[in-house]
Order: structure tokens, then C-alpha cells, then sequence
């Protein structure tokens, strides 16, 4: 799984829960809605991988990604005043034989520590059981403490340790798995 550079924005929000901000419009993040990605989100999810990732994925990668019928992606949106809408997230799955290997899950900075990420989390693992996906597995930086509070919440547990996996700077990966999800 990519990591964010800062190892924010996935688990990073325990401590900013009552936190607000000029950039959120005082927003809450029940108001946030997750919903499948399309590819008319592909410029807006762009927008989250530049502002989360030193190697953030491509246009054409993203496209094609979305025609796989085992990939699904999901965005954490919000609609601003005037009604136009904006994705401050993103969260992606793969059905790999009935395994769902979790590919990306990010946050935009500015809507960090509202409790995003917990909610795309907990919406994809939910509809990818009902889909049929009975196990999950991910990789986490190995110092990404908030990330890996947050999968442990949603039953993950180390199972393996991927060396120098990661660059920017370079680190381990623990592998982590959730099995049985039935």
C-alpha cells in the first residue's frame, strides 16, 4: 500500500478531532459522503494524491485502474457552498480471488483529523464483504503509528515485514492482514 510522505492522513486524526479550520467551512464529518469513484473524479482525486504522495499515480493509471472489474475505488466528497463539489479522499481495493487488497487510502491535508479516513476505511471493508471479499491485506510504513492504530481498529494484525520496501525515505513495511471477514 503507498504511504502518505508525512504518515498523516490516514490514521493521523485521533488528536484533531474537534480541530477547524478556514479550509473545512466549519464542516463536520458527518457531512462527508464516501461513494464509488468514477472516472469524471479522476481530476479532483488528483488533486489528494499531489497534495499526499511524493510519487503520486497518474491520470492514465487511475483511468485504467477503474476499467479492472476487480478494482474498487472509493472518494470521501463534500459539497462547498455553491454547491459544487469537492474529494478530499480516496480509498481503493482490489478483489484479488476473494482477498481485497487495500492499494491506497488518503486524505487531503487540509481535512486531516476529522475522522476521514476512518469512515472510508470502515465503508470500503464493509461493501467489499458484501461483495464477497472474506480477507484484507495492506502495507503500512513500519513507523506509521496512527495508520497502524487504525487498521488494528478495523482487525488487522501484522503478519510480516517487507524490508526497505518503501522510498522517500526508505523503510520497512509491515504486512498486515484481516482475516475471516465474513
Amino acid at each position: 500500500m503507498r504511504e502518505l510522505e508525512n504518515g498523516q492522513g490516514l490514521a493521523g486524526e485521533a488528536g484533531a478531532a474537534g480541530r477547524r479550520s478556514e479550509e473545512t467551512g466549519g464542516r463536520r464529518p458527518e457531512e462527508i459522503v464516501i461513494r464509488r469513484m468514477t472516472p469524471d473524479d479522476i481530476e479532483n482525486v488528483l488533486v489528494v494524491e499531489r497534495a499526499c504522495f511524493s510519487d503520486p499515480w497518474s491520470a492514465e493509471v487511475f483511468s485504467a485502474t477503474l476499467l479492472l472489474p476487480y478494482a474498487h475505488y472509493y472518494v470521501a466528497e463534500i459539497t462547498e457552498e455553491g454547491g459544487s463539489r469537492r474529494i478530499i479522499g480516496e480509498c481503493g481495493v482490489r478483489d484479488i480471488v476473494g482477498e481485497g487488497e487495500i492499494t491506497n487510502v488518503a486524505v487531503h491535508p487540509d481535512w486531516q483529523g476529522f475522522g476521514v479516513a476512518t469512515r472510508m476505511l470502515g465503508t470500503v471493508l464493509a461493501r467489499s464483504v458484501e461483495e464477497g471479499m472474506t480477507a484484507f491485506t495492506l502495507e503500512v510504513r513500519a513507523g506509521n503509528r496512527p495508520a497502524i492504530a487504525l487498521y488494528e481498529k478495523y482487525g488487522f494484525r501484522t503478519e510480516g515485514i517487507r524490508a526497505g520496501f518503501y522510498e522517500k525515505p526508505v523503510e520497512d513495511a509491515l504486512i498486515m492482514w484481516r482475516r475471516d471477514s465474513k
